[in-house]
């Protein structure tokens, strides 16, 4: 009966975690930091699907979790990879922006 009641304290526990690490994912100033939250929340819910395989006393869920850790492990290397290339193409845009700046400054005045 202890243990039990130790279970629904941590999953309520981790259940406002999860919540304030969704509201950073949305608020989040920048792209890493929405990045880390949804990473955390993705391992918090491992964390709590494990704590409920032990509060249940059900061995497949253990399985469920590690797939859930498969799954989130690829969304965010995903999500990383489509923000790199987010990234260098803003890089090259204010690169050449810069570029066609420089060469307009060269000219002389008569256009």
């Amino acid at each position: 009966m202890v243990y039990h009641t130790i279970y629904i304290t941590m999953l309520i526990l981790l259940s406002f975690m999860l919540l304030a690490c969704l509201i950073r994912a949305v608020r989040g100033p920048r792209i890493a930091d929405r990045l880390m939250a949804v990473n955390m929340m993705g391992t918090m819910v491992m964390v709590m699907i494990a704590v409920l395989a032990l509060m249940l006393q059900q061995g497949y869920l253990v399985d469920i979790c590690l797939i859930y850790a498969m799954i989130s492990f690829l969304s965010v290397v995903v999500l990383s990879k489509v923000y790199i290339g987010i990234y260098e193409e803003r890089q090259r845009e204010k690169k050449a922006s810069q570029e066609k700046e420089h060469k307009g400054g060269l000219s002389d005045g008569n256009a």
